[in-house]
């Protein structure tokens, strides 16, 4: 044979080789002891007994070589686990791959009454994961050797993964108190063993039931984070498909976020990017979502060493706004200016008499006369121009029944009568209306206030969830399958306060039975909602009602029309002010349009 015909056979028995090493079927059972040719085809892999192997055992070791090279010594290993336990937190970590496991809240509970798990094991898994030789390794296939020291009052757990040629340590520090677990990594030779590529933190995390209504879990669990120049986003709230987002800017913090809980990821300096996701199975009513975070740990920072924190706690302002910056976004206060009304005006409050009360209920009656008192003036300036429209009504009602198929020369006249008298028709508009942030800002704090969580008042065993005195047999569309107390007792004290202030002011047609019929919507809307919140409005009607009978007491209607006869005496050498000119034209302008329009 020629050399040309050798080289054939030795790359066909090459081939051969490779066959039955990698794709061939599984070979029986091998009884004799192997040769020392085939001793020399798969060498020992160091961190391994030194004893010959089995064919089988020779095969595995050739195959976690290939799969994981240098870090192949420490494979194939039994799980090994450690729990830390702190004042709030039972923590159980995991040699494999020196990870968390699981995180129990001890201080509580879900609507059976079990701890909560807000990293449950069996549906939440981290990992890191690097390149190497071309291929990509997961470290929590890795098993890693563990020591536990103390500092002061901190327990210090490390996990290192030694061979002659790197070493990579991973050490968590886990306070006594608080909802903060520190980490850092840290390296030595790794440089010759990675490739240079950022590394993968990945964490899937489903999301345990824990609150007894599920719909208004799913609704208010999503993604959020937090990117280094400052933007602050989430993933769809409400939505329960799939729901994903690429962020190609560096990340300072990431967080799975429930109603009342949060699950989270800070980086000491930043995340170069990422990749999260987030969908609900609503066929599965034990988790609430499944979500997932992909984020990028520079290299060159990965082997210098990077740190980050977790964070496992309620979604409490005062604890959330210590963590980082505006990691407080994990609580849901509200849009526009609502969230400055509850940050520094509902929140503080709440916080004063809670050091001090601990009923609940107690609280929110105490909020509301505080409220009440705060906003007092502004209602009073209300009552006042009510009664003014109520010492001109007979008029009114004149001009009324003088103009009465024309409803714009009415209107006209009316403005004339009101600047004659000195009566501003939107004064009693805008005290309300200055009312309203504070009204829609306690809209989100009471359902979102973990501290109302489970807290029992009355009839009601959870004011941060609806009260139940009836379940009804089937569900009614857009009201539910219960009966709101609460919600109830809210209703029928605005309808009554309605009719008390309709009987003394001068609204009529369509908005007189709007007023009526907004009570009943909210006797739809609010029905599942918090009973902290349809509970504070209860109270609230019942305050108004008392300021609208001890007002109408301390205002004296005849000495408000002797004012404004004097100002009706003295509007001839008044000027018209600027609103009062634009809205006389404006009406003119509408009367000559609905003119051309007739002849038209």
């Amino acid at each position: 044979m020629d050399k040309n015909q050798y080289i054939g056979l030795i790359l066909m028995f090459g081939l051969l080789a490779v066959y039955f090493m990698y794709f061939a079927p599984e070979p029986p059972p091998i009884d004799d002891k192997p040769t020392p040719d085939q001793l020399e085809q798969a060498p020992i892999e160091e961190g391994q007994p030194n004893e010959t192997p089995t064919g089988g055992e020779q095969e595995s070791l050739a195959v976690d070589t290939l799969k994981y090279g240098a870090f192949s010594f420490a494979v194939n290993k039994d799980e090994e686990v450690k729990t830390i336990e702190t004042e709030e937190l039972t923590v159980v970590f995991s040699n494999l791959g020196g990870k968390i496991k699981e995180v129990v809240l001890k201080n509580h509970k879900d609507y059976l009454g079990n701890p909560i798990k807000i990293m449950d094991g069996s549906k939440s898994v981290s990992h890191l994961i690097v390149k190497h030789s071309g291929k990509t390794v997961n470290l929590s296939e890795i098993a890693f050797d563990e020591n536990i020291s103390q500092a002061s009052d901190t327990t210090i757990l490390t996990y290192t993964l030694s061979s002659d040629r790197f070493q990579l340590t991973q050490t968590y520090s886990v306070p006594s108190t608080g909802f903060q677990i520190g980490y850092d990594v840290t390296s030595t030779g790794l440089n010759n063993v990675l490739d240079p590529a950022d590394v993968d933190f990945v964490w899937n995390h489903g999301v345990s039931r824990a609150e007894r209504t599920l719909e208004d879990a799913r609704y208010n669990c999503n993604v959020r984070y937090y990117q280094v120049d400052g933007d602050y986003d989430e993933l769809a709230q409400r939505s329960t498909d799939f729901e994903e987002a690429t962020l190609n800017n560096p990340l300072k913090w990431v967080s799975f976020k429930q109603k009342f809980f949060s699950a989270a990821v800070i980086a000491q300096s930043s995340f170069s990017s990422g990749y999260i996701t987030a969908i609900a199975d609503v066929a599965d009513t034990t988790s609430v979502k499944s979500a997932t975070m992909q984020l990028k740990i520079p290299y060159t920072e990965f082997l210098n060493g990077f740190s980050y924190e977790y964070f496992f706690g309620p979604n409490n302002y005062t604890l959330l706004k210590n963590v980082t910056e505006e990691f407080e976004e994990n609580l849901d206060m509200g849009w526009g200016p609502l969230p400055v009304v509850n940050k520094y005006l509902i929140i503080p409050i709440f916080r004063i008499l809670e050091r001090f009360i601990t009923n609940y209920g107690i609280i929110i009656i105490i909020i509301v006369i505080i409220i009440r008192l705060l906003l007092s003036p502004l209602t009073y300036k209300s009552h006042m121009s009510m009664a003014k429209m109520r010492v001109m009504k007979p008029e009114l009602d004149e001009l009324k029944a003088k103009h009465e198929g024309d409803m714009q020369k009415a209107q006209q006249e009316q403005m004339k009568l009101y600047q004659k008298v000195g009566i501003n028709p939107l004064s009693g508009c805008i005290p309300m209306l200055l009312q309203m942030p504070v009204l829609f800002a306690l809209f989100f704090f009471f359902p979102n206030a973990v501290e109302l969580r489970q807290q029992s008042f009355l009839w009601a065993h959870d004011l941060s969830t609806y009260d139940s005195i009836l379940n009804l047999p089937f569900a009614i569309p857009f009201y539910g399958d219960h009966v709101s107390l609460f919600t109830l007792l809210m209703t029928v004290s605005t309808i009554l306060i309605t009719v008390s202030n309709s009987q003394m002011t001068t609204i009529q047609g369509p908005m007189k039975t709007i007023q009526y019929v907004m009570p009943i919507m909210f006797l739809f809307v609010l029905n599942s909602y918090a009973s902290g919140l349809t509970f504070y409005y209860f109270v609230s009607n019942m305050l108004t009602y008392g300021q609208t009978v001890m007002f109408r007491k301390l205002i004296d209607e005849d000495k408000i029309k002797a004012t404004l006869e004097e100002n009706r005496k003295n509007s001839a050498n008044r000027k018209k002010s600027k609103f009062q000119t634009r809205l006389e034209e404006a009406m003119k302008a509408s009367q000559e349009a609905q003119r051309q329009k007739k002849k038209r």
